[in-house]
């Protein structure tokens, strides 16, 4: 009989958020993976104290593991792309290509890596406004909501992604300001990842913005990470400004083929709880594709739709900021949560993560295919 335990973090919110105690990475039963598959998937975000032993290899399996299929890196190659607004946060690791080193300041060797640069994402170069200098080290924002997504090619959105916190600097809090008009405020942990709750975020909408969404569908824009690079986001990390700046269709790589262009559902579906997630991305959406086949294409109203659905769901109460230990090995649920960076670090404050998802091997469930099933 296992002696796994499975602590929510929250108890007010059980659905965002767990400790997973008395459990062996190293060799994980088949039972044994089905209890920590089933919390990830209650939980949307499950931490494992411990595993700063854990091996890039070891991590890679772990993360294949929800999807055995699953291959490639999630963004492929895209990252290489030197235009892409995710080339400058990421450094793969040479014998184990699906793991990313991401952090803050320098590391003179890691895993191979040598002489590195680590620049954790910082809001002042994304975001339309940014917090005075003066107030950096006090404050901070949401950098930018999103899924673990390529969102373009033949790349489906990873299923899980897996996250190691190696080295972290000395503990210190900051204020979050949401900067939207709303007042909204949240104290944070410093290098904090953000959490939200795809589910609760479809749970709290009206019935008739239910109905919008289990109808319609998202496209988003070609090579879209190189797309927005010229752009800047809201505030509130949640969406981009509408200003005309995104990288003209005639400047963007090549599209080899019109398929590569993805469309996928507004909702996903939980594999385990079968519950549906409101689960976009926000910041490189570009067409709404409608019920019976209309198409809203005015890039402005597109970014007014989304936010509208999507901002309840960041409430201050709604968002769960993890803690970060030295050792943590926390895995979320890609296919049911939205995620930000969060922190304004010092020069010397010296931070190593890895990082590891997959292009999941199926696309995202939605409502239209399960309508098909029943079908």
């Amino acid at each position: 009989m296992s002696t796994i335990t499975v602590q929510p973090i929250n108890p007010t919110n059980p659905g965002l958020g767990a400790t997973i105690c008395n459990i062996n990475l190293e060799s994980l039963s088949n039972v044994d993976f089905a209890i920590l598959r089933e919390a990830l998937y209650t939980h949307s975000v499950v931490c494992v104290k411990g595993q700063s032993g854990l091996t890039p290899k070891a991590q890679a399996e772990l993360t294949r593991r929800f999807d055995p299929e699953a291959q490639s890196y999630g963004h492929g190659k895209t990252i290489d792309a030197k235009r892409s607004i995710l080339h400058p946060d990421l450094k793969t690791v040479p014998h184990q290509p699906e793991v990313q080193v991401i952090g803050n300041g320098f590391v003179s060797e890691y895993e191979g890596l040598k002489d590195i640069r680590l620049k954790h994402p910082h809001h002042r170069t994304f975001h339309k406004t940014v917090i005075p200098d003066e107030k950096d080290v006090d404050f901070t924002r949401f950098y930018r909501w999103h899924i673990d997504a390529a969102l373009f090619g033949r790349l489906n959105p990873p299923m899980v992604t897996s996250l190691l916190a190696v080295h972290i600097p000395p503990a210190r809090k900051q204020t979050l300001l949401y900067d939207d008009g709303s007042n909204d405020t949240l104290q944070v942990p410093l290098g904090t990842t953000a959490f939200v709750s795809g589910y609760t975020m479809f749970d709290i909408l009206a019935p008739e913005q239910k109905e919008f969404v289990l109808t319609s569908r998202i496209e988003y824009a070609p090579h879209p990470y190189v797309w927005i690079s010229t752009a800047k986001s809201r505030p509130d990390g949640l969406g981009m400004v509408s200003e005309g700046l995104e990288v003209a269709d005639n400047a963007l790589p090549p599209i080899e083929n019109a398929s590569d262009v993805q469309i996928l559902p507004m909702v996903w579906q939980n594999p385990v709880t079968k519950r549906f997630a409101l689960q976009i991305h926000p910041s490189v959406v570009r067409k709404i594709h409608l019920k019976y086949g209309s198409v809203i294409d005015d890039l402005a109203s597109v970014r007014e739709i989304i936010h509208d659905l999507q901002r309840p769901g960041i409430a201050p109460e709604r968002v769960y900021a993890h803690d970060w230990e030295q050792g943590d090995l926390v895995f979320f649920n890609n296919h049911g949560v939205l995620h930000s960076v969060v922190g304004a670090f010092k020069e010397d404050e010296i931070r190593l993560f890895r990082q590891c998802n997959l292009a999941a091997s199926q696309p995202p469930v939605g409502p239209e295919a399960l309508m098909a099933t029943a079908a």
